[in-house]
């Protein structure tokens, strides 16, 4: 979740290089920018609201000064094996980002703030022994992401922006437990939305889906773009390039690099105990997207809504584990 700057293209949320560079190398630029373009994020935003949180929660690295400590492997094809143990850390994390998710999903109406959103986030992750994983992430001055309609990714709550009848909103989710991040989001309808949103909607969590289906112990991880970006294109839609899916676990963001669009550049090959997320960004229109002055906030370049949805996987021995899957109890889907 950093302010786009040109000739760098961001992961999930975390510049990185441009893609004919090494991905992972943007990591490394960041930690000197500690000190300086994230102290001026959290000077301008990140004391806009007071958050406890009590002592007994474990906090990320970044929690106090907003700046990442650990640090993704050089190469972006070397990717971390969680043990049996540390698979049942994530599985944690997984499920209470999942529960956080749906409480968000269920307050979702007409009249809501994006800012009553989040005080739901908070209030669930810390009810159950959790950090919301975005707080102070790089300066981010939330506890959750709310991007509504033309919004492509990383929307701040605000009290100033209610739910009308009509909006789509992606609610993007993570939550710290056990030394370990999940991280999740849907999509959520607020009231009647028209056939194109649903159109919208449903394409882009099938190619979603699809992409998942194929995930295996010595599948490519390249592959996964090309499911996606091919059903994508063939219904008329475009794929976000500058935002990717990642690797994640103790640490938020980190390999491997999971293209949600074609790509010829070796990203890795899937084997048992890798844990990362899948998270395409699918606009009715143009692919390209801009910044705001908020320094977060990334719309698309014609105004044209955006979708998205995201699950944290675990490769297995014979397939996948989705760790943030639904429940019972979770919303609906309109196809659903």
């Amino acid at each position: 979740m950093v302010k786009v700057m040109k000739g760098l293209i961001q992961l999930s949320g975390v510049r990185i290089r441009h893609l004919a560079g090494n991905p992972i190398e943007g990591f490394r630029r960041r930690r000197s920018l500690c000190s300086g373009f994230f102290d001026s994020l959290l000077g301008r935003t990140a004391k806009n609201k007071s958050y406890h949180i009590p002592d007994h929660i474990e906090r990320p690295d970044y929690a106090e000064d907003g700046c990442p400590k650990g640090v993704p492997p050089v190469f972006p094809w070397i990717i971390y094996q969680n043990t049996p143990e540390e698979m049942e850390c994530a599985r944690e994390a997984g499920r209470i980002s999942r529960e956080v998710l749906d409480a968000a999903g269920k307050a979702v109406q007409a009249g809501v703030s994006t800012a009553e959103i989040d005080e739901v986030v908070y209030a669930e992750t810390i009810k159950r022994g959790a950090y919301p994983s975005p707080l102070n992430y790089r300066g981010f001055p939330k506890c959750v992401c709310t991007s509504l309609n033309e919004v492509v990714c990383h929307g701040i709550p605000d009290t100033n922006r209610k739910f009308v009848n009509g909006d789509i909103v992606n609610i993007d989710v993570s939550c710290y437990i056990r030394g370990y991040h999940g991280d999740n989001s849907e999509m959520f309808c607020v009231g009647e939305v028209d056939d194109d949103a649903k159109k919208l909607l449903k394409v882009t969590y099938d190619s979603w889906q699809a992409a998942i289906a194929i995930c295996r112990p010595g599948v490519p991880y390249n592959k996964i773009g090309q499911v996606i970006d091919s059903y994508v294109t063939n219904h008329g839609f475009s794929t976000t390039k500058n935002f990717l899916g990642h690797g994640v676990g103790k640490i938020f963001h980190t390999t491997p690099n999971v293209f949600h669009f074609h790509t010829a550049k070796d990203l890795g090959i899937m084997a048992p105990g890798h844990i990362f997320t899948i998270e395409p960004m699918v606009n009715e229109g143009t692919d390209q997207n801009y910044t705001l002055d908020d320094g977060w906030t990334t719309v698309t370049s014609d105004n044209k809504r955006s979708a998205q949805f995201e699950h944290t996987l675990l490769i297995t021995e014979t397939g996948v584990e989705i760790l943030t899957k639904k429940s019972e109890s979770s919303p609906k889907q309109f196809w659903e």
